[in-house]
Order: C-alpha cells, then sequence, then structure tokens
C-alpha cells in the first residue's frame, strides 16, 4: 500500500524511544531510518532494511551492525527483506512504477545484483516471501482489478510475472500493506496474502505455490487504513492474522484471526489497538506496534510485554528480533 502519504507523516513520526522496555534488549544500530523489513536467520545473524536504501546485517547477536545496502539506492525504501543465511538475502524496495525492486546478494551485501524492476505503471510492490532457498513470491498491489504475483525459481536471481487467471479478482479499493514485510508468507507449499482497504478484511491463499489463490473473508475491520497487515503461520493448518486501523494505533477494536485450516475465526482475545508485525516463537507468538508489544503462550490469551514502538516482528527458534522507526532493533 502507498503509506508514504503525506496523511501519515504525523502518524509514522511517532516517538519510541521514550517508552520503557521490558521485553526487548536494544541494540543500537546507528542509523536512524526507519526499518520495516527484517529477516531472522538465527540468535546472531539478523538482516534489516528500511528508508534511506538502508540494509544492516549482524553477525554477532546486534553487539555490531553493517551498512550493507545496494550503492546508489539512497532514494529507495527497502519495506521487506528475506535472507537464507549471512551472506544470501533479497531485498523489496516500494513504490510507483521503478521504484519497485527488488536486489540479491550472495557475499554479505559487498555486491548485489539488481534481478528485478518495475516497469508498469500501476504495478505498486509491498512484500516477499520464499518457500524455500530457491522459490519466492513478490506481491504487488492489484494491476487492472487483481493482485499481481513475481515467482522466482533460482532464489531471487530471476522473476517472473505470474499469469493472473488463478487469481480471484480484488475488491474496489483492496490492496496490499507494506508496513512490515508480512503481507506475504509461507508454510511448505502453501501461501497467504494478507490485504485491507476495501469493504471486507481478505486472506488470499494458494495450496500450490502461488499458481492459484482463494479468497476468504477475515473476522476483522476493514477499511482505507485498516485490515490484514501481516500473516504468520506455523504449519500449512495452523495460522494467525493480526492488523486493526494504523491511523488509530490504540482503537480498542479486535484485530486478531486464527485459522487451523478450516477456515478464519475471530481469536478469543486480541492485543489492544494496531498491530503490524506478528511470528510464532516456538509454540507461542509475539506481535508488534507502534504502541507496544503483546505476547502469547497458546494465541488465545495476550499480555503485554513492552511498550516501545515497532513496526515489524521475527523470530528464529526461540530469538526474537524485532525493529521500527528510527533505527531502533530489539531482540528478544
Amino acid at each position: 500500500m502507498r503509506i508514504i502519504a503525506a496523511a501519515l507523516a504525523a502518524f509514522l513520526l511517532l516517538p519510541g524511544v521514550a517508552h520503557a522496555d521490558t521485553y526487548w534488549e536494544l541494540k543500537p544500530t546507528g542509523t536512524d531510518a526507519r526499518l520495516r523489513g527484517l529477516s531472522a536467520v538465527n540468535s546472531q545473524v539478523a538482516w534489516v532494511s528500511g528508508s534511506k536504501g538502508t540494509v544492516l546485517r549482524t553477525v554477532n547477536g546486534g553487539r555490531s551492525w553493517e551498512s550493507v545496502g545496494p550503492p546508489d539506492t539512497a532514494a529507495l525504501d527497502f519495506r521487506d527483506i528475506e535472507a537464507f543465511d549471512a551472506r544470501n538475502a533479497v531485498a523489496l524496495s516500494i513504490g510507483e512504477g521503478e521504484s519497485s525492486r527488488i536486489y540479491r546478494t550472495s557475499d554479505g551485501g559487498k555486491t548485489w545484483q539488481e534481478s528485478f524492476r518495475n516497469t508498469h505503471p500501476k504495478a505498486f510492490y509491498d512484500c516477499v516471501a520464499f518457500f524455500d532457498r530457491f522459490r519466492g513470491l513478490a506481491l504487488s498491489d492489484p494491476v487492472d482489478g487483481k493482485f499481481r504475483v513475481l515467482r522466482t525459481w533460482d532464489g531471487g536471481r530471476s522473476w517472473h510475472v505470474n499469469d493472473t487467471k488463478g487469481m480471484p479478482d480484488a475488491l474496489p479499493g483492496e490492496f496490499a500493506f507494506a508496513a512490515s514485510g508480512q503481507c506475504v508468507t509461507t508454510s511448505g507449499n502453501h501461501a497467504w496474502i494478507a490485504t485491507g482497504g476495501g469493504a471486507k478484511a481478505r486472506v488470499l491463499e494458494s495450496r500450490d505455490g502461488g499458481r492459484s489463490w482463494k479468497a476468504s473473508e477475515v473476522p476483522m475491520p476493514s477499511g482505507e487504513a485498516a485490515g490484514v497487515f501481516a500473516v504468520a503461520f506455523k504449519t500449512p493448518w495452523r495460522g494467525v492474522a493480526i492488523g486493526g486501523d494504523y491511523l488509530k494505533p490504540t482503537d480498542p477494536t479486535p484485530a486478531f484471526a486464527t485459522n487451523d485450516g478450516r477456515g478464519w475465526k475471530a481469536g478469543t482475545q486480541a492485543p489492544v489497538g494496531y498491530r503490524s508485525g506478528i511470528a510464532y516463537r516456538g509454540h507461542g507468538l509475539v506481535a508488534v506496534g507502534p504502541s507496544g508489544t503483546d505476547v502469547s503462550k497458546d494465541g488465545k490469551s495476550w499480555k503485554v510485554a513492552d511498550t516501545g514502538s515497532f513496526d515489524t516482528v521475527d523470530c528464529a527458534g526461540l530469538t526474537c528480533w524485532a525493529a521500527g522507526e528510527k533505527g531502533r532493533v530489539g531482540r528478544s
């Protein structure tokens, strides 16, 4: 989604550094960029990306960070990054037209290959996800009434526009939110797309590696600034969706749903306020947003764990990383 609108400027600059932190150990990055892209490889290795062409990498648990972004990309906003290890990663920048690009590195960010540059004036790419080291998807907002999906079979070295015959029609005003790099996720050979903006919040599911899709309504608020912002799946038959209204960051309206393989159901409880990111930590869950972090041991009950601002979260085993405004990164 075009989250760079001027109407959002005041909200996107909510101060986070003044909040008390109880859950996260902050890991200073030395940048003031807003970091919405995050990929946790393990407890020591993580990649983050964001505004001003920023890509950072740590290999020592966040004690130090290397600035490893592609050259001559200071005007780009890398809203998503997917890393396979300490050397191999794929970064996606958002925006109209040629601002939507994908880069790949295989040497820890020393050099980058630009593997995709959008040329369609109506396309606007939001996020990227991989099934494994070779197969991946990148998602654009609807083009001519249908979401546009790129597919790769070579680890992001080349990308191909998917045939839209297997894609259901988008709702009027429907799009994906480029808020946390989590509007697309995968598990096994399944993939899910989170949407909002329209009259109904929906998740589109593919069970064949992204070739065909089926849309399901999710019992969550939807509207111009509301919908599903992030989806996460532990297995193809166990997943969650979270979101809300980013213009109402403390709105208590529940915006959390679960899926057991038989459809989406409203969560029995939900974090209070808009949440843009969610991840499984073992059998539990961690959700983040501008007003704090919430944790759940079972996906049914939640408790506030932290009041600091983050945009995205990713876990590798029992180690979780979070990233957000003004270069803010935490590890737990």
